[in-house]
């Protein structure tokens, strides 16, 4: 028996509203592809997603997503997402799911 099963017993009157889920529209503005390329700085590597024309509210709030999803650190500079170590396929598969356009450099 589950918590609405429950919820019928006890209040056998009362009918359930339908509450609709808010649908997720995340407009990308986005011509040219998402530049994701790897280098090295110091002797670590990073992942550099740069070309990204939107806002830049937007692409901070991408670059916190990857952050979150992959568990990583990183940071937004001069409109590029630096991201701590090689994680180029997995963001690239990322970008793809959210509709993004993605060219991969170097490597």
């Amino acid at each position: 028996m589950d918590l609405q099963d429950q919820l019928k017993n006890l209040f056998p009157e009362h009918v359930p509203e339908k509450v609709e889920k808010p649908t997720k529209s995340i407009v990308w503005l986005q011509e040219d592809p998402i530049i994701c390329k790897y280098e090295k700085r110091k002797g670590k590597p990073i992942t550099i997603l740069e070309g990204y024309n939107g806002a830049t509210e937007d692409f901070k709030k991408l670059a916190k997503k990857i952050k979150t999803t992959f568990s990583v650190g990183g940071s937004f500079k001069d409109d590029k997402i630096i991201i701590q170590g090689d994680y180029r396929d997995k963001i690239m598969v990322l970008l793809k799911e959210m509709g993004f356009n993605v060219k991969r450099v170097g490597g």
